[in-house]
C-alpha cells in the first residue's frame, strides 16, 4: 500500500518537474514566433512603405509644380541698390524623364525679360526635399546660369549666378487662379531725398 502512494508520489512529482521544465520552454517558444511573427510584419509594414518612396516623391512634385507658377523676388549683386526684383516662373508643365533629369515647360518673366522656353533641368534630392541643381545651364534668350533652389511647402528658395553676378531666389509655388492673383507687384525705387535748399 505504502509502495503505491509512494508511487504515485513520485510520478505527481515527476508529472509537476515535467510541467515546470517544459511550459518555460513552450512560452519561450510562444515568444519567440510571436517576435518573429511581429518582426515579419513589420518587415512587411515598412517594405510596404518604403518599396518606392522616391516614386512617390517625383509623383508628387510633378502633381505640385505642373500647372503652377513660382512667384517671388531675387537680388542681383550687380545692382547698386540691392532691392528685389519680381520674378515669375510660369510652369506649363513638369515632368520627370528619368536620372535625375526634369522637362520644365516654363514662361520666365524678370526684369524686362519675358520668355517662353523648355529647359532640361536635373533635380537632385536632399531627403525628402528636392533641390533644382544647375550648373552652366543654358536658358535661350538669357544666358548661362548656376542655381541651387530648394522646394518646400509650396516655397522655394535658393542661389543663382550667371557670369560675374547672382544673388538670392524667393518666393511661393502659387497654383491654378491664385498665381495671377499671387503676382508680386513691382518694386519701386526708393524715393531720392529732397535736396538741402541753403539759407
Amino acid at each position: 500500500m505504502l509502495t503505491k502512494r509512494l508511487s504515485a508520489a513520485v510520478s505527481y512529482l515527476l508529472a509537476a518537474v515535467i510541467l515546470v521544465v517544459l511550459n518555460p520552454t513552450s512560452d519561450a517558444q510562444d515568444q519567440k514566433q510571436d517576435t518573429i511573427s511581429t518582426a515579419a510584419d513589420g518587415s512587411e509594414k515598412v517594405c510596404a512603405e518604403i518599396v518606392d518612396p522616391q516614386g512617390a516623391r517625383l509623383e508628387e512634385l510633378e502633381k505640385t509644380l505642373s500647372g503652377a507658377a513660382l512667384v517671388g523676388r531675387f537680388t542681383d549683386s550687380s545692382k547698386a541698390d540691392g532691392l528685389p526684383t519680381p520674378e515669375r516662373y510660369e510652369l506649363a508643365a513638369v515632368k520627370h524623364l528619368g536620372n535625375n533629369q526634369w522637362l520644365f515647360k516654363a514662361r520666365i518673366r524678370y526684369g524686362e525679360h519675358d520668355v517662353t522656353v523648355p529647359l532640361t533641368l536635373p533635380i537632385l534630392w536632399a531627403g525628402d526635399t528636392p533641390v533644382i541643381t544647375v550648373d552652366k545651364a543654358p536658358v535661350i534668350g538669357l544666358g548661362q546660369f548656376d542655381a541651387r533652389v530648394m522646394i518646400f511647402r509650396d516655397h522655394y528658395a535658393g542661389y543663382w549666378s550667371g557670369g560675374d553676378h547672382g544673388g538670392h531666389l524667393f518666393g511661393k509655388v502659387v497654383r491654378e487662379r491664385k498665381a495671377e492673383a499671387a503676382a508680386p507687384e513691382k518694386v519701386k525705387p526708393a524715393a531720392n531725398p529732397k535736396p538741402a535748399v541753403s539759407q
